[in-house]
C-alpha cells in the first residue's frame, strides 16, 4: 500500500476533528473531536512507521511506540475532560461552551449584597 493512502486519510479526519472543535457548541462534541484528531496523529504514526521500516535495515517501530503512548494519554484526557464536563454541567445545567463563564465571574443579574449595599449609598 502507497503512503499516500494512509496520508490522506489522515489529513481528512484531522480537519474534520478540527473543523468540530472550532464549530461545536457541546463541551463532549468537542471533546470527540480532539479523541479524532488524535486518532488521525496514531494513523499518521503508524503509516510513517511501516513506510520508514521498509527503507531502514533496523527496525525501531518508534512511531508504533509512540502510537500507544498517545492512545494512554488521549485515555487519561477523555477521561478527566468528561469528568469536567459532567461536573460543570451538574453545577451549570449546560454543557454549553459559549455560556460557560469562569468561576470567578457572576452570572448576568447576580450581583453581592456589598455590591449592592455600595450602589445605593
Amino acid at each position: 500500500m502507497h503512503l499516500v493512502y494512509p496520508a490522506v486519510l489522515s489529513a481528512l479526519l484531522f480537519c474534520t476533528g478540527l473543523y468540530g472543535v472550532l464549530a461545536r457548541r457541546n463541551a463532549i462534541l468537542v471533546l470527540m473531536s480532539v479523541e479524532l484528531m488524535l486518532n488521525a496523529v496514531n494513523l499518521n504514526l503508524v503509516a510513517f512507521d511501516v513506510w520508514l521500516s521498509r527503507a531502514a535495515s533496523e527496525t525501531l517501530h518508534s512511531g508504533q511506540a509512540l502510537t500507544l503512548f498517545t492512545i494512554a494519554i488521549a485515555a487519561a484526557e477523555i477521561g478527566i475532560g468528561l469528568a469536567i464536563v459532567l461536573a460543570v454541567h451538574r453545577n451549570r445545567g449546560t454543557s454549553d461552551i459559549d455560556r460557560l463563564r469562569d468561576t470567578a465571574e457572576g452570572r448576568e443579574g447576580d450581583t453581592p449584597a456589598a455590591e449592592k449595599a455600595e450602589a445605593t449609598a
